[in-house]
């Protein structure tokens, strides 16, 4: 089974992202920072807040799920606001989606928030909602029960230090993993935690038992040259049984965001 986490940067680099997830086509794949605007027969709107003024793929989850035609797609609001043509306004939801292979079936689900709770009239104040999701699969090849649990971790304006909302983010996102969890399920937990390897997040999953690969195997950044500020870590992948991981690779190339797909056989 392969499993690929990707924050999707709002399908900025939609032309090269949807051939590669076409291509790659992952039994399960984890997006986070998707755009739905049902409404709206655009294929690019605007996001502005303030200075901060970035395209988005107006249907990112509809490319994404066109795109993998055989596979079960679910999106998860964390929240609706706007995005413009112009001078006008449509109503647009934000949050992350999971794609499921049809032949493999989802046992099991849950879904919530691991910071504050659905906005519905606008994005919010920073810190923002966040969401996650989990799903718990059954896999023949393996004959065993997987789930795989995924957030997009909460942006602080003021940077990806520790702070007390992020460490319940993290209790949050355990709770989660364990609710649509059984025992001898292998567990995994992944997603875009906007913080440093050396965090209060890794350390409250890897004392639950997880092992998080991307620095255990090595890798010195998760973002690429898309990506112009300064710390290159962001995505993170956990296991439950290290020994199960057949192959862990963080993909430098082809660059299909800002964040760099992470992707995991078993």
């Amino acid at each position: 089974m392969e499993i690929m986490c990707l924050n999707g940067w709002g399908g900025k680099l939609h032309e090269a992202l949807v051939p590669y997830v076409a291509e790659s086509a992952p039994d399960v794949l984890c997006l986070q920072e998707v755009v739905h605007s049902p409404i709206s027969e655009k294929d690019w709107l605007t996001y502005r807040d303030g200075d901060h003024i970035l395209p988005q793929r107006a249907n990112f989850f509809r490319d994404v799920a066109r795109a993998l035609p055989e596979h079960t797609a679910t999106f998860c609001p964390a929240a609706q606001g706007v995005l413009w043509d112009e001078d006008q306004s449509f109503p647009s939801q934000w949050g992350l989606a999971t794609f499921v292979h049809k032949s493999i079936p989802i046992i099991g689900q849950v879904q919530g928030f691991v910071h504050k709770g659905y906005s519905p009239v606008g994005y919010g104040d920073h810190p923002r909602s966040r969401s996650a999701h989990g799903i718990r699969v059954y896999d023949y090849n393996s004959d065993r029960c997987i789930s795989v649990t995924h957030m997009h971790g909460l942006r602080d304006l003021n940077g990806k230090m520790d702070t007390p909302e992020r460490a319940e983010q993290a209790q949050r996102l355990l709770a989660l993993s364990r609710h649509i969890s059984e025992p001898g399920d292998l567990r995994i937990v992944c997603g875009d935690f906007n913080v440093e390897p050396h965090s209060e997040t890794l350390e409250i999953l890897g004392a639950a038992g997880l092992s998080e690969l991307v620095t255990g195997r090595g890798f010195t950044s998760t973002r690429n040259t898309q990506y112009k500020k300064s710390g290159k870590f962001a995505d993170y992948m956990l296991i439950s049984d290290a020994d199960a991981v057949q192959e862990f690779n963080v993909v430098y190339n082809p660059e299909v965001s800002d964040h760099c797909p992470l992707v995991l056989t078993i």
